[in-house]
């Protein structure tokens, strides 16, 4: 099994209700960014958002190419994301280091006050070395967030020297996964 790229693996498992932002490895670039999710019936989206960020749909819906080795996040399966167009896009190979289903009821509906998702790390060939996280919360108060957490640090010097481009496609896509999620809670 390939090593991950940078030491202090799993600082983005962290279930509800633990904050998201902050206490990120030192030395990296650390980022969250929430965004509520309207929705008629919170707890439905919530289950259709969890299912579209464990089953990659996320990433494809933010215009990205996905490789996976399983068709559902589960920890240690391995994926390589693709970004850009023919030879300029830029392949990033991740391992999954944690994965969180949704917790039901007795009638099948989500639990308030959690959240599903998962994080992966960097191997070898990703352009960033660190972990980045993905979920789906519904709150105590019922309310949908959708979540994106990363921590980073450019993977050689010749990213370190494009990290300004770096970090505007970082959030450019993080835009997209936005979007994505919107459009598969509001399903």
């Amino acid at each position: 099994m390939r090593q991950f790229t940078y030491p202090d693996v799993g600082a983005t498992d962290r279930p509800y209700p633990e904050e998201l932002d902050g206490g990120w490895p030192e030395g990296y670039r650390g980022m969250a960014e929430a965004h509520v999710i309207d929705a008629a019936d919170p707890a439905a989206a919530f289950l259709r958002l969890t299912h579209g960020i464990l089953s990659w749909e996320l990433h494809r819906g933010a215009g990205l190419t996905m490789t996976p080795d399983a068709p559902r996040a589960a920890p240690g399966g391995e994926v390589v994301s693709g970004f850009g167009v023919g030879r300029a896009r830029i392949k990033a190979p991740c391992r999954v280091v944690w994965a969180r289903e949704a917790l039901l009821d007795n009638a099948g509906r989500a639990v308030p006050g959690q959240r599903a998702g998962f994080g992966y790390g960097t191997l070898k060939g990703h352009p960033v070395k660190g972990e980045e996280g993905f979920y789906a919360e519904l709150t105590a108060a019922g309310k949908l967030i959708f979540t994106c957490s990363a921590y980073s640090v450019p993977a050689n010097l010749l990213y370190a020297i494009g990290s300004p481009v770096t970090r505007l496609t970082q959030r450019y896509v993080l835009s997209r996964y936005v979007g994505a999620a919107r459009n598969i809670a509001g399903r």
